[in-house]
């Protein structure tokens, strides 16, 4: 289980999608293709920026990507670099407000604390844009 999840930089807003299973080219896509219905109905390009995981570079996704290359692009942070990636600055906050030094009985309420925690962070979000910023 994990989470995919994205940081608007104009507003700090955080769509995030939680995985059961692991992570794969199909479930990129599918969280891709929820990026870029929230940025056509904003009439904004989306640049995402993934990591080099395989399933960022799914063969058979790449035929839509190149379809709306216009609206949505891709810009691979170079190999071995994850603190370059905002997203893990996301991670790190989180853990500090939410996780840290305390004890869960079970993987379910660390699951349930973390999704509170995102889902507060859907609409726009100062700290998180800030955090995320490119300065």
């Amino acid at each position: 289980m994990g989470y995919l999840g994205a940081v608007r930089l104009r507003d700090g807003s955080f769509p995030f999608r939680r995985e059961a299973d692991q992570f794969h080219g199909l479930s990129f896509f599918e969280f891709m293709k929820g990026l870029y219905a929230i940025s056509i109905a904003c009439g904004r390009r989306v640049v995402v920026i993934p990591d080099k995981a395989k399933y960022h570079h799914a063969r058979w996704h790449r035929p839509w990507r190149e379809e709306r290359a216009a609206e949505l692009v891709l810009d691979y942070l170079p190999p071995y670099h994850p603190e370059l990636n905002p997203v893990e600055r996301v991670w790190k906050l989180t853990r500090r407000l939410c996780l840290h030094n305390r004890y869960f009985p079970l993987l379910q309420d660390v699951t349930a604390t973390v999704e509170t925690e995102f889902a507060g962070r859907a609409g726009p979000n100062e700290t998180l844009r800030r955090l995320c910023a490119i300065t």
